[in-house]
């Protein structure tokens, strides 16, 4: 009998020890090892580099190392599916860019996730206007000129693409498009460099794109700005007004980035996560490392940044759907 006390008092012990330390486990303070935050494209663009100015402000944060990856191609899909399957513990979180998580839920009719089911969104940290720029020699300087010309001459004039159908600057042209009755000749093309090659060539005449591919040819006056896609003027380019003041209320066309995470993270590693974020965008600093990359700081609260994706998503669906636009 004082065999079976002494073991159980032993048993009970390990048992205590054993919970004692699952619950100094649970109790952790996040994060506690390195963090693999993944890009869903090749070093470099707006995305990638954003990424990784937020990976070296957290990893000095947290005294923990968040390590890039960039996983590009199949649309983002494959990256996309990759944070879809990962734990929820806050240790793969993936910098979501508007094309994969705003663009593709109306683009492909069978993707593999729903973003605002399959994911948290934790927040924003940037949004990417785009301008409409003209040849230099164009002779309508302004909105209502262009679009006079254009009522005169259905389909005369051409519209470059940066970018394939169902990208960013091909929907803000059908944005443009229906929001104004305008006909122009869509010409896409496979980047933004070979479409502001025939756009400064004369072979095009008009064109949405980045302020960061753009500004350098606005400032050698190669292109002419004509209107910005944001709510408000840019800092970068004050005297160029936005398509919503010239009167299109409520025009809005970005490309944007945010952090999000597989669905079912603890609630106090969300508020953290959301917190820190808020923090690194909010630092003068990185807001000037962003502007200047003709990027705007998204200081929306993690409620308000998921409202703007349920938003996004549906627009775009939208107009995928008005347009008739398919994958090819």
């Amino acid at each position: 009998m004082a065999f079976l006390t002494s073991a159980t008092r032993a048993l009970g012990a390990a048992v205590v020890a054993a919970g004692m330390l699952a619950a100094q486990a649970a109790a952790a303070p996040y994060p506690d090892h390195p963090v693999r935050l993944i890009v869903p494209t090749p070093p470099g663009n707006a995305l990638d580099i954003s990424a990784r100015l937020l990976a070296r402000e957290l990893t000095q944060t947290w005294n923990q190392t968040v390590v890039v990856e960039n996983k590009p191609g199949g649309s983002g899909i494959p990256a996309m599916l990759t944070a879809k399957s990962a734990a929820p513990d806050g240790y793969t979180l993936l910098m979501g860019p508007s094309s994969s998580v705003g663009i593709n839920p109306g683009l492909f009719p069978k993707l593999p996730y729903k973003p605002l089911e399959d994911f948290d969104l934790i927040g924003g940290m940037y949004t990417a206007p785009l301008i409409l720029v003209a040849n230099k020699d164009f002779p309508h300087h302004t909105i209502a000129a262009l679009l006079q010309a254009a009522a005169r001459q259905p389909g005369h004039y051409s519209m470059a693409y940066g970018g394939p159908y169902g990208s960013t600057q091909h929907l803000s042209a059908e944005l443009f498009k229906h929001a104004t009755g305008a006909d122009f000749i869509g010409v896409p093309y496979q980047g933004s460099a070979p479409a502001l090659q025939d756009l400064i060539g004369g072979q095009t005449q008009l064109m949405f794109d980045s302020v960061a591919s753009t500004l350098p040819h606005i400032r050698s006056e190669s292109v002419r700005p004509i209107a910005v896609t944001s709510p408000a003027r840019l800092a970068l380019l004050p005297d160029v007004p936005t398509l919503a003041e010239l009167g299109y209320p409520g025009f809005e066309a970005s490309s944007w980035g945010g952090i999000i995470a597989p669905k079912g993270l603890p609630p106090e590693v969300a508020k953290k996560i959301a917190a820190d974020l808020q923090a690194v965008v909010g630092r003068p600093a990185i807001q000037e490392e962003l502007t200047r990359l003709g990027l705007v700081p998204d200081t929306r609260s993690s409620a308000q940044w998921r409202e703007f994706v349920g938003r996004e998503i549906d627009k775009w669906g939208q107009l995928i759907k008005t347009a008739n636009i398919k994958t090819e």
